[in-house]
């Protein structure tokens, strides 16, 4: 097979309310890039990619709890242990920040089950796409 993957393009999340969604990821760090109600759908940044978190309104989803097989989205940030006391902070309560080869990584459910990570390099700094002194890799 010759398919050529250039990258991601958006993660679609469905979600069962689009305000409680909106809210929900705005106090977890996603700054809202557009939202299209008619549609029902709102956008999401992660970095400063064009592609984000898609939210999608799906009529009748319940709030669910995360299964041991829940579909899983990770993304980089500079400190996990950080990034989840800044979640509590806001009134989120993550799963408690565990070790991976790489560092640390901390994950969070939204009220449909999706599952956020949040995970960094501390471990392998020359992997980050910002190393400890700031500079980009």
């Amino acid at each position: 097979m010759s398919l050529q993957l250039l990258g991601f393009d958006n993660v679609l999340l469905p979600v069962g309310d689009l305000d409680e969604a909106v809210d929900f990821y705005e106090r977890a760090g996603f700054p809202l890039s557009f939202r299209l109600d008619e549609a029902g759908i709102a956008l999401l940044k992660v970095g400063d990619e064009t592609p984000g978190v898609l939210l999608r309104h799906e009529a009748g989803l319940l709030p669910r709890t995360p299964g041991p097989w829940t579909c899983r989205v990770w993304l980089e940030v500079p400190d996990a242990r950080v990034a989840a006391r800044e979640l509590t902070a806001a009134g989120i309560a993550p799963e408690p920040p565990f070790s991976v080869s790489t560092g640390w990584t901390v994950e969070l459910a939204d009220p449909w089950g999706n599952v956020i990570g949040f995970t960094d390099y501390s471990k392998r700094p020359t992997l980050a796409r910002v190393h400890p002194a700031g500079t980009h890799a």
